[in-house]
């Protein structure tokens, strides 16, 4: 038995990773993608590295969604600095605090002298 299309919103489908050509989510047309960063930019960061020979479109998919979700933890925990100065907007000064008193992004003090 098939299942017949609802109109309306329904669930999300997301590309595979490495599929590129899908829609570009919220910011486009087409289904959302599980990642947002341009995959193939992913790869050419990741050849940058002259350590690096061979990287699997699974592993620079999961590079990318480990960068986002890092940015994302950042930007959320910089906000609330922001928030306490009654701002909206982010400034360098909200990631500095971010990253003095929270533990997890210690390996980042001294990276944005």
């Amino acid at each position: 038995m098939a299942a017949a299309a609802v109109p309306g919103p329904g669930p999300v489908e997301a590309a595979a990773p490495g599929d590129e050509a899908a829609g570009a989510g919220p910011l486009g047309s087409g289904p959302a993608r599980l990642a947002r960063l341009p995959l193939a930019r992913v790869k050419a960061l990741v050849k940058a590295d002259p350590d690096v020979t061979l990287a699997s479109q699974e592993a620079v998919f999961v590079l990318a969604r480990a960068t986002e979700l890092f940015v994302e933890t950042i930007a959320k925990d910089a906000y609330v600095y922001a928030q306490q100065g009654k701002r909206k907007t982010l400034q360098r000064k909200d990631l500095d605090n971010a990253i003095e008193a929270i533990d997890e992004f210690a390996f980042l003090e001294g990276t944005l002298d």
